[in-house]
């Protein structure tokens, strides 16, 4: 370990992106705690401590939900905005060719993301505002229906998620690994010990909390040995490369293909998603019409974390993101088509139609084990905590989501890659 570390710390360029990561996640960290001026913070915490879905939300913000931070919103409405323009691709021409164009269409396509992020910001945070003084007691901001009031607070909201953007896609090409998967992974990471010291605190308050905190301490760890494996997992699919030349030999290799090939982007979007209907539920609460509140009321009953509706939806979703990520980012024609250009084949598998047909049916059958997989992680945790809440022992804090475990593991993983690329190309210049 100590031998991998000094190989890090050996390399200077590897060295300079990864501690302008840190300095750019400890930022993140510093503006996260930085209040909006005039907020109640009492009143907002004791809103956050009894609201579930605003607890779930808090998980892509790093608890800024709890502070009334300038970035409250975190990234959210990029990661809406993304699903805005991942579905826009599908049905808009143009922007489905931009795709094919490479690094200059991803571009492109990254800009128009951008400057989409920016007026959701704007609804989004009018609409939290609004949320969060409504659900409070006391008023977290005084006199919210004065536009001098409001206006100034969303921009800066608003202005907190652009700066967001920024400092994750800066840490991007700056830095190592994705800087958006990084922000999200610091937000997580940020919690833990807050969830570690409340559940310490219940057990020693409370003998009959100190089996349940071990039990959920054990299937954490459960959960990252299960996902580490799983997210490692591939299937190798033989390709033969003809040799050239009369007495030439065949060059074998493999095409390899995950199991979960989707990664952390389907929790992401999932999470994003699925407490979106509570949280305007709780909006419509308060409405003067009685068919709003009674709307609302249906929501917020129907959405609130661990119920039966919340968990089957949240599965439906993050297996339905895992098709449709898988879908757009791997195509088993073009694969096939540069395979052949190549000149190779898999043994017993023609080139061209077939080829292409085979590793779609191989990609559909991983997609379906790894979407299952990923949802079923997402909801472990929720089981067991509406078991724990049903039974005489009570409600006991979890130390992470499964939603959280698998964003941890797959950003630690991608992360390990990259350095690994690094060194690799630092020792390739020696020889230079």
């Amino acid at each position: 370990m100590l031998t991998y570390l000094k190989q890090i710390w050996n390399s200077k360029d590897l060295r300079k992106k990864i501690l302008f990561t840190i300095a750019a996640l400890v930022f993140y960290r510093f503006i996260a705690h930085i209040t909006v001026p005039g907020a109640n913070i009492d009143a907002l915490k004791a809103v956050s401590s009894r609201n579930e879905l605003l607890q779930v939300f808090s998980l892509l913000t790093g608890g800024s939900t709890e502070t009334f931070s300038i970035v409250l919103m975190g990234i959210g409405p990029y990661i809406n905005a993304s699903i805005i323009m991942q579905l826009l691709a599908v049905v808009i021409p143009k922007l489905e060719n931009l795709k094919k164009e490479g690094e200059a269409g991803r571009r492109k396509i990254n800009s128009y993301t951008r400057w989409l992020t920016f007026p959701l910001a704007f609804l989004q945070s009018y609409g939290m505002i609004i949320l969060l003084n409504t659900q409070s007691q006391i008023p977290i901001i005084e006199g919210i229906n004065d536009p001098t009031v409001i206006l100034p607070i969303m921009l800066s909201i608003s202005a907190g998620t652009i700066l967001l953007v920024w400092l994750g896609e800066e840490i991007t090409e700056k830095g190592i690994g994705n800087g958006i998967s990084l922000i999200i992974f610091a937000s997580i990471i940020s919690q833990i010990p807050q969830m570690v010291g409340r559940g310490l605190f219940l057990a020693t308050e409370d003998d009959s909390k100190l089996l349940p905190f071990i039990m959920v301490t054990l299937l954490t760890v459960i959960l990252i040995t299960v996902v580490i494996l799983v997210n490692e997992a591939q299937r190798r699919v033989p390709i033969t490369y003809a040799g050239r030349g009369i007495r030439a030999k065949s060059d074998q290799a493999f095409l390899p293909m995950r199991i979960n090939q989707a990664g952390m982007i389907p929790i992401i979007f999932a999470v994003a998603l699925v407490s979106f209907p509570g949280i305007l539920g709780q909006f419509f609460v308060n409405a003067t019409s009685e068919w709003l509140r009674n709307a609302g009321n249906i929501m917020v009953t129907l959405f609130s974390p661990n119920t039966v509706t919340y968990l089957v939806i949240f599965y439906l979703l993050i297996v339905g993101f895992t098709y449709f990520y898988v879908s757009i980012t791997f195509s088993p024609k073009d694969v096939a088509e540069n395979i052949q250009k190549r000149g190779g084949y898999i043994p017993g598998i023609r080139p061209g139609t077939q080829t292409t047909e085979h590793l779609s049916e191989i990609s559909s059958k991983l997609t379906f084990f790894g979407s299952n997989f990923l949802a079923l992680i997402a909801i472990i945790p929720m089981l067991i905590q509406f078991m724990f809440s049903t039974t005489a022992v009570g409600s006991v804090p979890l130390l992470i989501s499964g939603a959280g475990v698998i964003i941890i593991v797959g950003v630690v993983l991608e992360l390990i890659r990259q350095i690994n690329a690094q060194l690799v190309m630092h020792d390739y210049k020696k020889f230079y």
